[in-house]
């Protein structure tokens, strides 16, 4: 007889919601750089200010994630984050300067830095190995989704009702999310007196934020920016070594980096960082490539790329299927490998291609671009033991910050290295915008040699049939 789910559902949706709202906030506001940058007679680039003090603070909240969760409890810590990012909302759509935006938008990040990874516990820590790859599937949908959607709508609401709803949708979506909260997310019970890991802290969360600013000043226009962020890179690594080696050994470490050891963790989130870093650029390659080469508008730009989206949706009822029936490293492989191809293919397909051929082709990498995401989402927590839930979390989430931060910042040096040999080859950089998709599709051969060097039976724990 077939049994329920060991999940809820209705957590499952509120959570992926608030993962929604934290994902879409981190890149909305691009589009509408230079209708707020008016209002605050401010330049354009000087918005960059607001965007970078999110992910700033992201990075800043991420670290204590686990800790809060335990000693506080998940339902109240995932509540209070829910509600400091729906007031800092509101506090971005109302703010009369652009200091007191960017204020705004710390207290935001630091709110999204919360919800998601205590979400996703909130989830985890109730599901059977056996329902692991539904109840990550819901969760999966809103990092594909935001990133591909945020141009378009952020263009979208600062050209007809003023940029200031793309946060004041937040509001009411946040009060929703509260109040289904209050039913849904189970109460824990905290343990009180449990230490705080400071030095851990402070490493981990320096190393994020360096490398966060690195990745901005990295993917800037200004060389004294790429050197700065370049260094701030390289130091990031060298504090989270530091950070590795302070950890070892001692009792209530904010970070157990000994599940690296475990084969499915790692693939997940080294290979699986790899490859996040790539899903995560591409959209803003896909536009780059449409306006700067083929001279098209943003908004043309950016509404031809919602046909990766189409992608992401069409194969998503398929994905849980198609991994319990294969296998995480046949999956892997094969939409690795099939992904690369179409990123591939881009370099040689120009302004004159035909339309449904261009859609076609943007479709299938949103469908590669889905499967295999959902699949390494899973197979990071498909060998990890109850008990250790909550630290593989809090871990994964660190590692896929790494990956958010890099992600624009390694398309924007792929491109930034691809039109300068343009120039210099053939006297125009536009061909260069070609050229950075076959650095993005060579970069992928890192995650496929990954998949490939999966143990036959990896997370089989997730597709036994339930």
């Amino acid at each position: 007889m077939r049994r329920g789910v060991s999940f809820s559902r209705g957590l499952a949706l509120l959570v992926a919601a608030t993962f929604f709202m934290e994902n879409l906030d981190g890149t909305i506001i691009q589009t509408a750089a230079p209708a707020m940058a008016r209002d605050f007679g401010a330049a354009p680039a000087d918005i960059s200010v607001a965007m970078v003090a999110y992910l700033l603070a992201v990075a800043v909240g991420i670290p204590a994630t686990g800790w809060l969760s335990q000693r506080f409890g998940i339902r109240w810590v995932l509540l209070t984050a829910i509600a400091v990012f729906t007031v800092a909302s509101l506090l971005c759509a109302v703010a009369p300067t652009l200091a007191l935006l960017t204020a705004a938008r710390v207290l935001q990040g630091l709110g999204g830095a919360l919800m998601v990874p205590v979400g996703r516990l909130a989830v985890l820590r109730r599901a059977d190995p056996a329902d692991l790859l539904d109840a990550i599937a819901y969760l999966t949908w809103p990092a594909l989704i935001a990133p591909v959607v945020a141009p378009a709508l952020g263009g979208l609401l600062s050209d007809t009702v003023g940029w200031r709803w793309i946060f004041l949708i937040n509001v009411p979506l946040g009060v929703a999310a509260a109040l289904a909260g209050l039913a849904l997310i189970p109460r824990s019970e905290p343990e009180r007196g449990l230490p705080f890991d400071r030095r851990g802290y402070a490493f981990i969360a320096l190393a994020l934020v360096l490398l966060t600013a690195g990745a901005e000043g990295l993917s800037a226009e200004d060389a004294r920016l790429q050197l700065a962020g370049g260094a701030a890179i390289l130091i990031s690594v060298a504090v989270g070594w530091a950070a590795i080696a302070a950890s070892r050994g001692r009792e209530h470490a904010l970070f157990d980096f000994g599940l690296l050891r475990l084969h499915s963790f790692r693939a997940g989130n080294i290979s699986g960082g790899v490859y996040r870093m790539i899903i995560i650029g591409a959209p803003f390659l896909f536009t780059l490539l449409f306006q700067l080469a083929y001279g098209w508008s943003a908004t043309a730009a950016g509404l031809v790329v919602i046909a990766i989206f189409v992608g992401n949706l069409g194969i998503k009822p398929f994905t849980t299927p198609l991994i319990r029936r294969l296998g995480f490293r046949t999956v892997l492989i094969w939409s690795n490998l099939l992904g690369m191809l179409v990123l591939a293919a881009f370099v040689a397909v120009g302004p004159s291609v035909p339309l449904p051929l261009l859609l076609v082709l943007l479709v299938a990498s949103g469908v590669f671009r889905s499967i295999g995401f959902s699949a390494y989402n899973t197979l990071q927590f498909a060998d990890v033991e109850a008990p250790d839930t909550s630290n593989a979390n809090t871990l994964a989430s660190a590692l896929q910050q790494v990956a958010t931060a890099l992600g624009l910042a390694v398309v924007a040096v792929f491109v930034r290295a691809s039109t300068t040999v343009a120039a210099d080859v053939t006297g125009s950089p536009l061909p260069g915008y070609h050229w950075a998709f076959g650095l993005a599709a060579a970069l992928l051969l890192v995650p496929l040699f990954g998949a490939v060097g999966l143990p036959h039976g990896a997370g089989a724990r997730a597709t036994a049939r339930r």
